[in-house]
């Protein structure tokens, strides 16, 4: 008896440690789609080495400590981030889930009860009253799954590539955390200096409406250059207005943003000379590496894949070992006697038959959405190129538009700084000179306007290179 035992736990044993031919198709990377070189990536290229945007606190580069120290308090005090990193919690407890699967499972289990046979239940009379016993037992339970066909190894590939496909998505969202923060702080310090400029503008205007009031009271100038005069410092006004309330709003936005109520949060004015940094974008193979939001469709096309040989193993047996061991009697003070011992052990066989095609449709299914992840994957990669190439184009556009207005901004200031001498020599009005002050502040707005876009674009070039992403899983 013993040795027939014997016989059949190594037989079981050496099931356990068969290497199981895993059903479905075992997972290929799929082959770089990356384009050889970005089209606009050309005047990019000789960017020095220190500007590189590698993995971490990419806004550095702005060197900006208001900017440093609002993405940081982003990081930690976001709801959503918050959120986002419960969700990837969960997925990192599923994959836990997933790979208890590889391990046995035991259980103690106690049992004590009082029974009462009927008449003639073990075919002999018993009286009208029945038996009365007792019968107590201890016994652990053992259960595992022998995973000959690959049904939990393909499990575990789905539920580790679903938890990096979740790292990857909270990456992503925390990029986009940074690049939103980032392009607001610069928005809001451009309407800074717009305001600034406004200001002084709307001082210029009225000056100019003080000098047509008093020469339209002393009969020099009709009703129409008064009133043009106005008009121009109400419009002016106006605007300033229009400013003050987009900056309100940047700052609420902001205050969100770090987790802040917009009562408890302010950004006073300061003036900031921030300087566009020059990126290289690297090649363009890197990007499929960088990029949390390819990497995440990428490994949700691994589980995809996965699932194929999950829904493959429904058609094979599925075999587990089933053992337990115990102590049983009636009588509590001699449980645990040595021969009241008692023990199983054996395979358990599950052979599907017929279910009406249900697991046929369950591999459709599969493989309809190993299908889909790929068509996404592949999508994904396209609008990665995509953004990296408007980056690369706009940054490229507004530098260009960028030397234009700095130009016109040269020859205005070189047109009032004449006036302004001419105004000393006596040979033209006070009024002359504030018209031709007021272009120079108009295209200074203007400039601002086109620096202010370069920064913002900037910062989106960094989010679709893929920022500081760096997998943590």
């Amino acid at each position: 008896m013993l040795k027939q035992s014997c016989q059949l736990f190594f037989t079981l044993m050496l099931f356990l440690f068969i290497g199981g031919c895993a059903l479905g198709p075992d997972y290929q990377i799929p082959e770089s789609l990356a384009p050889t070189q970005y089209k606009n990536n050309a005047p990019w290229k000789n960017a020095t080495p220190s500007d590189y945007l590698d993995k971490g606190n990419w806004w550095e580069i702005y060197t900006d400590e208001t900017l440093n120290r609002l993405e940081l308090q982003a990081s930690e005090a976001n709801q959503t981030l918050k959120a986002a990193y419960a969700r990837l919690t969960q997925a990192k407890a599923a994959l836990g889930v997933s790979k208890a699967s590889k391990l046995p499972s035991v259980d103690l289990s106690g049992n004590a009860k009082r029974s009462r046979v009927l008449l003639n239940r073990f075919g002999f009379d018993t009286g009208p009253s029945g038996i009365l016993f007792n019968y107590y037992d201890i016994s652990s339970v053992l259960n595992y799954e022998i995973d000959f066909f690959g049904r939990v190894k393909r499990t575990v590939e789905a539920a580790e590539a679903s938890a990096e496909s979740a790292t990857a998505d909270y990456q992503t969202l925390l990029l986009l955390l940074q690049a939103e923060l980032a392009s607001s702080y610069f928005t809001l310090r451009s309407t800074d200096i717009e305001i600034s400029l406004l200001e002084r503008t709307l001082e210029l205007r009225k000056e100019a409406l003080a000098i047509a009031q008093s020469r339209y009271k002393h009969g020099l100038v009709g009703l129409r250059e008064m009133l043009l005069a106005r008009a121009e410092f109400a419009s002016t006004k106006a605007d300033l207005v229009g400013l003050q309330k987009q900056r309100g709003e940047l700052e609420n936005s902001i205050a969100l943003l770090i987790g802040q109520f917009p009562s408890t949060f302010t950004l006073d004015t300061v003036s900031v000379n921030l300087t566009v940094p020059a990126i290289v974008p690297g090649l363009p193979s890197s990007l499929l590496e960088r990029r949390p939001d390819v990497a995440s469709a990428e490994r949700q096309m691994a589980a995809a894949s996965a699932r194929i040989g999950v829904a493959k193993t429904a058609f094979f047996p599925a075999i587990n070992l089933i053992g337990s061991a115990g102590f049983g009697s009636s009588q509590l003070d001699n449980l645990f006697n040595w021969d009241n011992r008692s023990w199983a052990l054996g395979p358990a066989i599950s052979l599907p038959i017929f279910d009406g095609g249900r697991k046929s449709n369950n591999l459709r299914q599969a493989k309809a959405a190993y299908e889909e992840a790929v068509a996404n994957y592949r999508q994904q990669v396209l609008v990665a190129f995509q953004e990296v190439e408007d980056g690369l184009h706009g940054l490229q556009t507004l530098n260009q538009q960028g030397q234009e207005l700095q130009q016109a901004v040269d020859d205005y200031t070189k047109v009032w700084q004449i006036s302004e001498m001419r105004y000393k020599a006596g040979l033209v009005s006070a009024l002359e000179v504030i018209d031709d002050r007021i272009p120079v502040l108009l295209f200074e707005r203007l400039y601002n306007q086109i620096h202010g876009q370069q920064l913002i674009a900037s910062v989106l070039l960094v989010k679709a290179l893929g920022g500081g992403w760096q997998s943590e899983f």
